[in-house]
C-alpha cells in the first residue's frame, strides 16, 4: 500500500477527514469486525484475518506480537487496540507490580496516592503493548456478600467519584498521545452492583430516582473529565439490560452528559441477551438491538460477526446503522496514534520500567496507608518479645495479591500467579523484623469440588467450581496452641480465599470459612495477647474471639509489599492512618450496612439485633489520639450559589505523630422526598505531630447540599442543614446552617 497516496494514513490530516477516508473504504465484514473484542486465548488467526477484529484482551506477551503480525497481513492493516483488566496493577503481566486492591487502596483515602498507581500501572502497562485497561469500578459496594465488594472503592458516592477521577487521570496521563497513557475505563455503568441477596450479575431493582440519587454520580464526574471509555454492567435494570437501555445510554450518558467516549459491553452482554436473559431469539436480533442502542464495542461475543452481517441481510440493520461505532473506534485509535506507531511491546522500556525501584517504594507507601486498625487494647505497638504467628493466611503469597493479580484464574499464562520472590508475606515481613517468630498454620480453609452443572457456562466459559469448607483440624489446632503457648504475642491472620472472590463467586455467608473460627477461638483460650490481621477481600463478620482480641487489623489484600507492611505496623515503624471505605457488618443477616440509608425506619434494630455495624464507615484507629474543638461554621445563612466556610480545632494529644482524616457530612433537615440522614461530602487529610494543634479550614459549596427530588432533578432545597465532621460517619461534631432561596 503506497502511504502517500491513502489519506486516512496521512498524519497531517484532520482525525475526522481520515476517519472519513478510512470508513469509505470497508466492508460491511470489516466494519462488523472493528466492532469486536475476541479473547486472544481462542483462535487469533481467525479474530484478526476473518473477523477484522479491531480489539483483543487477554494477551499474554506472546499473543501480542502474534497478533500485530497478523494485522500486517489484513488489507486495510488497521491497528489492533490491545486491553487487558490492569485492575490494581498490570495484573496478568509476570513480574509487574501488584498494588493492593482498589477497595485496599481506597482505605488511604488519599486520590493523588491512588493517581499516582494508576500513573505507574499505565506506565507498566504501555511498555508491554497494552493500550486499554478495564479500571476503574465505580460501583458502589452495598451487599458484602457480593463477590465483587474488593474491586470497589466502597460504600460511598462522593469517596468514589474522588478515588475514580484520580485513577483516569494517572491512567490518561497528559493526554492518549502520549505512549505512556492508556484508555481508561469507567464501570459496570450503571447499578451493577445493586444485587439481590448479593448474587452478581442479578437484576438491579432501581428507579431511576435511585440510580440518579447515588449510582450514577461517580460516573458522571469521570465522564465529564474525559474518562475515555465506559463499560456497561451485565445486569438488566427494570427489565431491561443496560447493554440496551436508552434512557441510560442515551437520554443521560451521550445526552445530558454530552458524553463522546466509546462504550464496551462486558463480557458476552449481547449473547447474554439470547442464551442467559433470554430477551432475543437469535443473534441476529441481539446484534441489531446492541447496535442500534448505540455500543461500539462487543467484547467476546463471537456469534455477533454472524449476528450482525444477517442482521443486515435480513433488513434489521441498515449498514449505515454501524458507523457511527465504527467512527468512534476508529477515532480512539487515531487519537492514540496507533497508524503511526501501533504501540508494540518494548522489550527496553520493559526492563527499565517494569517493577522499577519507585514503583516498589510507591507500593509499599500504598500498602502501609491501606492498613486499618479497628481495635488496640495497647498491645501495639509490640513490644520485644517471641512472636507466634498462625493461620493459613499467614505465608499465603497469591493470596494476598488477591482478584485479578496473576493466580486468580483470568490468566493461563501465569498458572503459578507471580513470582513468589518478589512477594513479602506477612509471615516473611515478621521474620525481617524480629529474630523470635514461630510459624503454625493452625487451620485450612476450603477445598473445590465440579459443579454438578458441568464444567462450562452455555456460552462456553468456565464455571467456577464450588466451595466446601474444611472441617477443623485437630492436628493443626494443637501445634497452632502450642506454639501461642511458648510465645508473647499471638499473630493471628486469618480471611478469604480468592476461590470466594469475584465474578460468580458471591457468597451466601461473611463468616470466616473453614477451621479459621475454632483456630481463633482456641487461641483465644490461651490468654496470649492475640493481634488478629483479617487479611480479606472485604468486611467479613468475625466471631467474638476475634472481635475481642488484643488488637485488629484489616488488610484486604495489600499486595506485594503488604506483608512489609502489616510487620512495620505491628512492630510500630509506621503509624496506621488507614479509614474505613466500607463499614463492617456484624452478622450477615444485617445487609445492607452502608451508613448512608434513607432514614425513616421503624427503630434503629432487628427483634434480635441492632442494626449498628460492626464497624462503620470512616473508622479507622492511631497509635495517638486526636481531638476534635468545636465545629464553627463562619457564614450561618447562605444563597445556593454560595459556600459553607467552617472550621475546626485538632489536637494530637498523645506522643506519636497522626495523619488525621477530617471527613465532612451533610444532613438536610427537612427534605421534600425520602433522603439519606447523611451524606459525605468532602475529607481533607492533617498532619498532626504529637502534642501539636491546628485549626482545620473547611469549604464546602451549598450547591453540594443535594437532594434528587419526585421528578428526579437533583436541587439544592432552601430550608436547614447540619455540617457534620469527624473522625468517622458515627463520631460527628455538629453546627447550623440555613440555606435561603434563591432569588
Amino acid at each position: 500500500m503506497d502511504r502517500d497516496d491513502v489519506p486516512y494514513l496521512d498524519a497531517t490530516l484532520p482525525t475526522t477527514q481520515r476517519v472519513t477516508d478510512l470508513l469509505t473504504r470497508m466492508t460491511l465484514a470489516e466494519k462488523v469486525g472493528q466492532m469486536m473484542q475476541l479473547d486472544s486465548r481462542e483462535d487469533l488467526d481467525d479474530h484478526v484475518l476473518r473477523k477484522h477484529v479491531g480489539s483483543i484482551l487477554h494477551t499474554s506477551p506472546e499473543r501480542v506480537l502474534r497478533a500485530h503480525d497478523l494485522t500486517t497481513r489484513t488489507r486495510l492493516q488497521v491497528p489492533l487496540l490491545i486491553a487487558e483488566d490492569c485492575i490494581h496493577g498490570h495484573s496478568f503481566h509476570e513480574g509487574a507490580t501488584i498494588f493492593p486492591t482498589q477497595l485496599g487502596m481506597a482505605a488511604t483515602w488519599d486520590p493523588q496516592l491512588v493517581e499516582q498507581v494508576a500513573r505507574v500501572t499505565a506506565k507498566e502497562a504501555s511498555a508491554t503493548g497494552v493500550h486499554w485497561t478495564f479500571s476503574p469500578v465505580l460501583c458502589i459496594a452495598r451487599d458484602l456478600r457480593w463477590g465483587r465488594v474488593d474491586e470497589t472503592f466502597g460504600e460511598d458516592p462522593v469517596l468514589i467519584g474522588e478515588l475514580a477521577a484520580a485513577m483516569v487521570r494517572g491512567y490518561q496521563g497528559d493526554g492518549l498521545t502520549d505512549e505512556t497513557a492508556i484508555l481508561a475505563t469507567a464501570k459496570h455503568f450503571a447499578g451493577y452492583s445493586e444485587t439481590q441477596g448479593g448474587r452478581d450479575a442479578s437484576e438491579a431493582d432501581l428507579s431511576r430516582r435511585k440510580l440518579r440519587s447515588w449510582f450514577l454520580p461517580p460516573f458522571e464526574r469521570v465522564a465529564k473529565a474525559g474518562c475515555a471509555t465506559f463499560m456497561l454492567g451485565y445486569q438488566t435494570t427494570d427489565g431491561v439490560p443496560i447493554t440496551v437501555n436508552s434512557w441510560l445510554l442515551d437520554e443521560v450518558l451521550r445526552g445530558e452528559w454530552g458524553y463522546t467516549g466509546t462504550l464496551i459491553t462486558d463480557w458476552d452482554n449481547v449473547g447474554r441477551m439470547v442464551w442467559e436473559q433470554k430477551l432475543q431469539p437469535d443473534y441476529a436480533h441481539a446484534a441489531a438491538a446492541a447496535v442500534k442502542a448505540g455500543n461500539d464495542m462487543i467484547m467476546t461475543t463471537p456469534q455477533f460477526f454472524e449476528g450482525a452481517l444477517q442482521a443486515v441481510e435480513e433488513g434489521l440493520l441498515d449498514e449505515k446503522d454501524l458507523d457511527q461505532a465504527v467512527t468512534r473506534i476508529l477515532t480512539l485509535k487515531f487519537e492514540l496514534g496507533l497508524f503511526e506507531n501501533p504501540r508494540r511491546p518494548d522489550p527496553a522500556r520493559q526492563r527499565s520500567v517494569i517493577n522499577h525501584d519507585d514503583h516498589v517504594a510507591l507500593n509499599l507507601q500504598v500498602a502501609r496507608r491501606s492498613l486499618v486498625l479497628l481495635r488496640n487494647d495497647g498491645v501495639l505497638p509490640l513490644a520485644k518479645g517471641k512472636i507466634a504467628v498462625v493461620g493459613p493466611l499467614a505465608d499465603d503469597p497469591q493470596t494476598q495479591l488477591g482478584d485479578w493479580a496473576g493466580s486468580s484464574g483470568q490468566a493461563d499464562w501465569l498458572p503459578n500467579g507471580q513470582p513468589r520472590d518478589m512477594i513479602t508475606t506477612i509471615l516473611d515481613g515478621l521474620r525481617e523484623l524480629s529474630s523470635d517468630v514461630t510459624y503454625a498454620r493452625g487451620a485450612d480453609i476450603l477445598t473445590l469440588e465440579p459443579d454438578p452443572e458441568g464444567e462450562t457456562f452455555p456460552d462456553g466459559q468456565p464455571r467456577p467450581r464450588i466451595v466446601q469448607p474444611c472441617k477443623p483440624d485437630a492436628q493443626l489446632i494443637a501445634e497452632a496452641v502450642a506454639a501461642a503457648d511458648a510465645a508473647d504475642y499471638v499473630v493471628a491472620v486469618v480471611g478469604d480465599q480468592i476461590e470466594l472472590v469475584g465474578e460468580g463467586r458471591s457468597t451466601a455467608t461473611l463468616d470466616l470459612i473453614g477451621g479459621q473460627i475454632a483456630l481463633l477461638d482456641a487461641l483465644a483460650e490461651t490468654g496470649k495477647p492475640m493481634i488478629v490481621v483479617l487479611l480479606a477481600s472485604k468486611p467479613l463478620v468475625l466471631p467474638e474471639s476475634a472481635r475481642n482480641a488484643a488488637a485488629l487489623v484489616w488488610a484486604a489484600n495489600p499486595g506485594m509489599q503488604g506483608g512489609r507492611a502489616i510487620a512495620e505496623l505491628l512492630h510500630g515503624l509506621i503509624e496506621p492512618s488507614g479509614r474505613l471505605p466500607i463499614s463492617f457488618a456484624a452478622h450477615a443477616g444485617q445487609q445492607p450496612t452502608y451508613y448512608n440509608q434513607i432514614r425513616g425506619q421503624h427503630g434503629s434494630r432487628y427483634a434480635d439485633l441492632t442494626q449498628e455495624p460492626a464497624f462503620a464507615f470512616g473508622e479507622g484507629l492511631s497509635y495517638t489520639t486526636v481531638e476534635y474543638g468545636d465545629l464553627h461554621v463562619e457564614t450561618a445563612v447562605l444563597r445556593p450559589d454560595e459556600t459553607v466556610r467552617a472550621s475546626i480545632t485538632l489536637t494530637n494529644t498523645g506522643s506519636r505523630p497522626a495523619r488525621e482524616t477530617v471527613q465532612v457530612y451533610v444532613s438536610d433537615a427537612v427534605t421534600s422526598v425520602s433522603w439519606a440522614d447523611k451524606e459525605l461530602k468532602t475529607f481533607k487529610q492533617v498532619d498532626l505531630a504529637p502534642g501539636e494543634s491546628a485549626k482545620v479550614a473547611l469549604e464546602l459549596p451549598v450547591s453540594a447540599c443535594t437532594i434528587v427530588d419526585q421528578h428526579g432533578s437533583r436541587v439544592v432545597e432552601p430550608g436547614e442543614f447540619v455540617l457534620l465532621v469527624g473522625p468517622s460517619s458515627k463520631d460527628l461534631r455538629r453546627a447550623e446552617f440555613t440555606v435561603k432561596p434563591q432569588f
